[in-house]
């Protein structure tokens, strides 16, 4: 039986990972310094919730097939320094899901907007279809009990981002994966606080393309003029499938997607979902699953946790929810609501929650991301300036950099609700768009607003 532990097992794949490892059949044990819910609750269900809290070097030890590295685990860990004495293998969790997945076919869904979505929307496709894999996603998804899975399933799906893989393995995540079949769906500068500029994060890109086996499979949107240009610098190498946004109809707020002589109304809208159909398509279709099939399932699809979730509607009013931060998601997201209810009133609300979304040199590539709303507004908390350790933000610099003199700012929840409370929602759509929570802001309880 193969003994794994886990240095900050309290995160929120890393903890799903050492589950999946658990059900797998594998001795499993783990530390952290804080574990939050669900995390805590999740570890405890399945019997593996470290005794107590902090870091013991005497939970590593020479039978240890393997230590498990999380994000925010320090170089001066004193496990990991025990580990590095022992000369234990140490893996990131990106190097020890290829691992798992050696002997397995592996796709890899990449880029900087519609990874969760479109790795959420093959997931679904596969297990309609009946099809055994295992997976990596960053986000609930329904009908799936965990966000990570891994068992002896001959695939896997996994959402591969750019972000470092850890404290001692600074490249990026998507780097370790090494897919069959790949999706690239466009890029978009985004964590200034790694990659402080645009050609270092597009780096990151090229060296995933040329590591790719010759022969690979890349499914890339052609609609990103960067991607398309990187592609054609380095993918000579690979299988390169374009896609773009497929033909479809938009009648009374439902939408209907067609591709060849198949067509299926959606649950899901917006221009960005049909690209990120079509790359789901496309990537089922290289497993073997027909048009047929793949419509029929996503007709199903209700889309993954916080993207553009519908939290309350009625008649006149609808409230959606989504996890919306970086400048090209905001756009594709309100740009979506707006064609897809062209009568409507709509009111959007951002949260600045990121480090680079907080960062005033970054705040230019805003311009013009909240034009589309009727009434937009910029919400940032001071607690979040503070927990990132950066200067204040004046409105001004807001607005400056969303090139928008009209932008309402809000600075706490307490102005966010009375914000609200003022609107007249008649014939409205309401966007609330975050990486956080707006300091708690009860989205339950939003339907107090709707319109009697």
């Amino acid at each position: 039986m193969a003994k794994v532990h886990f240095i900050a097992i309290g995160g929120s794949v890393m903890h799903q990972l050492a589950i999946a490892l658990k059900h797998k059949g594998y001795e499993v044990s783990g530390s952290d310094d804080e574990i939050f819910e669900p995390s805590r609750s999740n570890l405890a269900t399945a019997g593996i919730l470290p005794a107590s809290l902090g870091w013991d070097p005497a939970r590593i030890y020479p039978q240890l097939d393997a230590v498990i590295l999380g994000m925010h685990a320090r170089a001066d860990n004193p496990e990991l320094i025990k580990a590095q004495e022992l000369q234990l293998k140490i893996y990131s969790f990106p190097e020890y899901i290829y691992q798992e997945s050696k002997d397995k076919t592996r796709v890899a869904i990449g880029g900087s907007h519609g990874k969760t979505t479109i790795t959420s929307m093959i997931m679904h496709v596969l297990q309609q279809c009946h099809r055994q894999f295992d997976y990596l996603v960053g986000a609930k998804l329904e009908g799936f009990s965990q966000s990570v899975n891994v068992t002896d399933a001959p695939l896997i799906v996994c959402e591969a981002d750019e972000y470092p893989a850890s404290v001692l393995e600074k490249r990026p995540k998507f780097h370790f994966l090494h897919p069959h079949i790949a999706v690239l769906s466009g890029i978009a500068w985004d964590h200034i606080n790694v990659f402080p500029t645009f050609e270092n994060y597009l780096e990151q890109f090229a060296i995933f393309l040329r590591t790719m086996e010759p022969g690979g499979k890349l499914i890339y949107n052609q609609t990103d003029e960067t991607l398309r240009q990187l592609v054609a610098k380095e993918g000579s190498h690979l299988e390169c499938i374009p896609y773009g946004v497929p033909e479809h109809t938009i009648i009374n707020g439902l939408t209907r997607v067609r591709f060849g002589n198949a067509s299926t109304d959606l649950m899901v809208f917006g221009e960005h979902n049909l690209l990120n159909i079509h790359a789901a398509l496309l990537v089922c279709k290289a497993l073997g699953i027909g048009d047929i099939d793949f419509l029929a399932a996503i007709a199903t699809f209700k889309g993954a946790a916080k993207r553009m979730e519908l939290v309350a509607k009625n008649e006149q009013t609808a409230f959606y929810r989504d996890f919306a931060h970086a400048p090209s998601k905001v756009k594709a997201t309100i740009q979506a609501l707006r064609k897809q209810y062209p009568n409507r009133k709509l009111i959007a609300v951002l949260e600045l929650h990121t480090y680079s979304s907080l960062n005033a040199a970054f705040m230019s590539e805003y311009a013009g991301a909240l034009d589309p709303a009727d009434l937009a507004g910029v919400f940032y908390s001071a607690h979040a300036l503070e927990i990132k350790r950066m200067p204040d933000l004046s409105p001004e610099i807001i607005r400056e950099g969303f090139a928008n003199k009209d932008l309402v700012i809000l600075n706490n929840r307490a102005a966010l609700e009375a914000f609200l409370g003022e609107q007249d929602f008649h014939n409205t759509n309401v966007l609330l768009m975050s990486s956080g929570d707006y300091e708690g802001l009860d989205f339950g309880g939003l339907k107090k607003y709707l319109t009697v």
